[in-house]
């Protein structure tokens, strides 16, 4: 059986919010089958939201989530990590309205989970497979999926800038590729967006030790982590993204200069589209068998 996972042991860190520059204490402990992924705000008395479209929030240049009033926002980081290392089931804990960015990319989180350690469940995984293409698009924003034996992103990105101009990369998505290739790739934006952000109250925690800054002519950290990091963060945001349909994929993701705010309505729009995709247990690896879910459920 490819049972369901989640951590060994319970691991906390302590971060910036990205935008709300607020310390973060934040702590990811085990959780039972079938429980998915759930954020508890322990500073309004430990309410959950369930890391679902279902609670989709605001989406202002990263991904929010919210519940009975309770909202948690930029989780789509630790979405990638958790989802890319196969952790089904987890509790996250925050005292803040914010995952804290860390060094911008999903590598910490990779490593809080690598240090708790995975363990297996007893009951199966289910992936969501697709069957049938779905796509959207908005102007010269454009996402789909289709069916592919495998998870696997392709992506590009186009910006009117002399370092950025035109990326693109397709990677099949595992546990190793995403760790090697995907999860160091860390967030970017551009000098001249910076001051107007925070004249309206973000980015107040970002810096050069959490995003890679770009003025006119070049980058102004000391160096990128890959010739191409800007748009492997954008296959780490998709990633975490498309966690939110509640199962792994198996499909083929295609986008082009999609953000955060495309990522989310198609996540929303693969559920809707039901007849484009089945429920299977077993894995991409190994032989998949039909499994009788309903259609609105948002747990694994």
């Amino acid at each position: 059986m490819d049972a369901q996972r989640t951590l060994r042991r319970q691991i906390s860190c302590v971060g910036i919010g990205l935008h709300s520059g607020n310390k973060v204490n934040l702590s990811l402990k085990p959780a039972p089958a079938d429980f998915g992924v759930r954020f508890r705000r322990r500073d309004l008395g430990g309410h959950d939201v369930p890391a679902t479209v279902h609670h989709l929030a605001g989406i202002q240049l990263a991904t929010g989530l919210a519940c009975n009033e309770v909202s948690v926002e930029t989780v789509e980081h630790l979405l990638a990590a958790l989802v890319s290392l196969n952790v089904d089931n987890v509790l996250i804990e925050l005292n803040s309205p914010e995952v804290p960015i860390m060094d911008g990319s999903a590598a910490p989180f990779v490593y809080l989970i690598q240090e708790a350690g995975v363990k297996p469940l007893q009951a199966p995984r289910k992936y969501l497979k697709i069957v049938r293409p779905i796509a959207i698009s908005k102007g010269d924003k454009r996402i789909s999926l289709y069916p592919s034996e495998h998870f696997k992103v392709t992506y590009s990105i186009s910006y009117d800038h002399p370092l950025l101009r035109h990326q693109s990369r397709t990677l099949r998505i595992t546990e190793e590729s995403f760790i090697e290739e995907v999860a160091p790739a860390r967030t970017f934006t551009f000098l001249k967006d910076v001051e107007m952000l925070r004249q309206n109250g973000l980015a107040l925690g970002g810096s050069l030790e959490n995003a890679i800054v770009l003025g006119e002519t070049g980058v102004l950290n000391n160096a990128l982590r890959f010739e191409d990091e800007f748009v492997r963060h954008k296959i780490l945001d998709a990633v975490g993204d498309l966690a939110l349909v509640g199962y792994p994929v198996i499909g083929h993701l295609v986008a082009h200069r999609a953000g955060h705010a495309l990522h989310t309505e198609f996540a929303a729009k693969i559920l809707e589209d039901a007849h484009c995709w089945r429920l299977v247990e077993g894995s991409s690896e190994r032989a998949l068998s039909p499994v009788s879910v309903p259609v609105k459920a948002s747990a694994h």
